[in-house]
């Protein structure tokens, strides 16, 4: 009788699963070394690795998707492998209902969680569970720990004024010709990066700041600056094209004037380099701000008025545009809504453009220009707003100390704000530039008006006259043309003697 051969031992299957994260518990091991130390695990158990799964740079705390977590949590539930092998447990949990998601799945399966740090979780036994529940929970609050001293370090140097962290803001970060190690976002690799010295202004980016601010600052558009920027070859600090919303929030920051801000409130100076003045910022804001600005995309205006005047048919008080609609054989200004008849473009913008030339070559044309820096009193009015901050400072912290009630900082908080956004107001005043200046006193009103770029004229037309373009008079009128002059209604914004 033959003895019966013995069958070959079957081999075991497990998974390898790794994470890393800005928050590199396990000594900020990269993905790679993580399954180097779980493959040696696997090798001294005789398991065979059927698989490894890898989430780089995605935190188990922040309740971020892990794509390949999931994978593997589906691969387990069609019985791909009995054993996962993590370095650590914080590697697959932070969140307690996902845990317990994770047990359930293992007891269904009869799967075996190891570690490399923390030995074996036997899941399908009530102390395996506890155990894994509790260094959840420690792992839990290790991380919540971490947040909270993370959130509390960029508050204190947010009031400090000094750099918080993060991507590197446009103007800012001089090389300091040291290197650093970090963790490579897309490898888990460590690399060595420049040092930068984040108080310096990177001169070219700065003069460019410069340059938007001057640009809104004297009448033009941001689309103008950021077409400049295009033109001068700048790109974001990540390396890619300016868009009119980064551009817009890159001369709203109030770092460019040196304040510092915390969770959107300006907290005190910040100790770096300005690029521009308190003022010059306030001002910028207020223009981009600006509740009756155009921000609506769409293509350059060619003409002097365009999305400017106003259509005076009945009770519609739209802006117009030019077309050639109809066969008409000149463009004509018309209603945006394409209701009632069109002006001939050239005939309007001329009439208008001589009125403007003719009110501006006055002997009192000076009279029209705004107030500017010199009837203000800057410094008094920095003063101000400086008190009005330290003033809402102070209701948040005897609310928060139960002095007072949520009823009294919210009344108190309200007055302090709307006084600041005046004093606000009148900072932006000292910095806005009159787009009249070139033209008053000029020796040439004319002259100076023609070398003037369309854009700058329009801020001229903008800040001096308002134009309602009524229904014209059917025929030829008096003068033998058939353009209705009476039908262009004008009103001078700035009301001066003289007028």
């Amino acid at each position: 009788m033959e003895t019966p051969t013995p069958q070959a031992k079957q081999r075991t299957r497990a998974v390898i699963y790794c994470r890393i994260s800005q928050d590199r518990t396990g000594a900020g091991l990269g993905v790679d070394r993580q399954r180097i130390d779980c493959e040696a695990l696997a090798e001294r158990n005789g398991w065979d690795v059927v698989e490894v799964y890898v989430d780089n740079d995605v935190s188990a705390y922040s309740g971020k998707p892990r794509k390949d977590y999931q994978r593997m949590l589906s691969d387990l539930e069609a019985g791909t492998a009995t054993v996962v092998i993590v370095w650590h447990t914080d590697r697959l949990h932070r969140s307690p209902t996902e845990l317990e998601k994770y047990i359930d799945l293992c007891e269904k399966r009869g799967v075996s969680t190891h570690t490399v740090q923390a030995g074996q979780l036997d899941l399908a036994t009530p102390s395996g569970r506890m155990t894994a529940r509790i260094l959840g929970a420690v792992a839990r609050q290790e991380s919540e720990h971490k947040g909270h001293r993370v959130a509390r370090a960029r508050m204190q140097k947010a009031m400090a004024g000094e750099w918080a962290g993060g991507i590197r803001p446009f103007g800012w970060g001089v090389p300091t010709g040291e290197t650093k190690t970090t963790v490579d976002k897309k490898t888990g690799e460590e690399i060595q990066v420049p040092v930068l010295d984040m108080s310096k202004l990177v001169p070219e980016e700065a003069a460019a700041l410069e340059v938007g601010h001057e640009m809104l600052l004297s009448g033009k558009s941001l689309r103008g600056w950021i077409q400049w920027l295009a033109d001068k070859g700048f790109r974001t600090t990540r390396g890619n094209p300016i868009t009119s919303t980064e551009g817009r929030d890159m001369l709203l920051r109030p770092r460019n004037a040196g304040i510092a801000v915390y969770k959107g409130e300006e907290v005190g100076t910040g100790l770096w380099e300005k690029a521009v003045s308190v003022e010059a910022h306030r001002a910028v804001v207020a223009v981009l701000k600006d509740p009756n600005r155009r921000t609506s995309p769409g293509a350059t205006p060619k003409w002097f008025g365009s999305l400017i005047y106003r259509c005076g048919l009945g009770d519609c008080k739209e802006t117009m545009r030019v077309t050639k609609a109809g066969g008409a054989m000149h463009p004509a200004y018309r209603c945006v809504t394409s209701h009632g008849g069109g002006r001939r473009a050239d005939k309007l913008d001329e009439y208008v453009m001589d009125l403007i030339i003719e009110r501006l070559s006055r002997p009192d044309a000076s009279d029209l220009l705004a107030p500017g820096p010199a009837d203000l009193d800057v410094a008094g009015l920095q003063k101000e707003s400086e008190e009005i901050r330290r003033r809402l400072t102070d209701l948040a912290g005897m609310f928060g100390a139960g002095q007072i009630s949520m009823v009294q900082f919210t009344e108190g908080s309200d007055v302090a704000r709307a006084q600041l956004e005046g004093v606000n107001q009148q900072l932006a005043r000292a910095a806005t530039r009159d787009p009249l200046v070139p033209l008053v006193g000029a020796a040439d009103v004319r002259k100076t008006w023609e070398g003037m770029d369309l854009e700058q004229q329009r801020s001229v037309l903008r800040a001096l006259l308002e134009v309602t373009v009524r229904p014209a008079r059917p025929g030829r009128m008096p003068d033998g043309g058939y353009f209705d002059y009476q039908a262009i209604e004008t009103t001078w914004k700035r009301n001066r003697t003289g007028q």
